[in-house]
């Protein structure tokens, strides 16, 4: 497929195009997304809802950073799409917030407002058995994002807090933002 071609057609469409029978041929990279390198350069660099949380520290965050732009033609954009953290609905004091309650699965984030991080909590009941697991995060402030974008060379294009172009707002949950690579690297 023409590089470009995908634009503006859905993720899922395009995985069932890469995984049936005579599909698009991609070369695939397995590795750290922070530091991997691989050839060539592209106009996009896209990390999918809430990925950028799974490097859990603020030094793995700035290398995602850099090693994205460095992987951006001039004109390129770097895009991220990632949940605001839910602290304004905590109490003072509580650090727990449930995202999710059923018979028969409970989800909740634990947060640490001093590192930054959060680790959210599964337990699914399955034929009469508890099954738990948790996951470490570590959350930022679009502020900190432009920081760690503006160190690797990159400027904020846009921002919006949805894909149908919401505007973000403080009462966002979820931000897309936007930062690009500049066409004249002298400046």
């Amino acid at each position: 497929m023409p590089r470009g071609q995908a634009r503006g057609r859905r993720a899922r469409d395009v995985l069932t195009d890469v995984t049936e029978p005579g599909g698009i041929d991609l070369d695939v990279t397995v590795g750290d997304f922070a530091t991997t390198v691989v050839k060539g350069s592209f106009t996009l660099v896209y990390l999918a809802f809430n990925t950028i949380m799974n490097l859990t520290t603020q030094a793995q965050q700035v290398a995602c950073f850099r090693n994205a732009a460095t992987h951006l033609e001039p004109g390129g954009c770097f895009v991220i799409e990632v949940g605001v953290p839910g602290l304004q609905i905590l109490a003072p004091g509580e650090t727990i917030r449930p995202f999710h309650v059923s018979e028969t699965r409970i989800g909740f984030d634990e947060y640490d407002a001093v590192t930054q991080s959060m680790t959210s909590h599964h337990l699914e009941i399955v034929e009469s058995r508890a099954h738990r697991h948790s996951v470490p995060f570590r959350y930022a402030w679009p502020a900190e994002f432009d920081l760690m974008a503006q160190l690797a060379g990159l400027t904020l294009r846009e921002r919006r807090g949805g894909w149908q172009g919401e505007p973000f707002t403080s009462e966002s949950p979820k931000h897309i933002s936007v930062w690009e690579r500049p066409l004249d690297e002298g400046g």
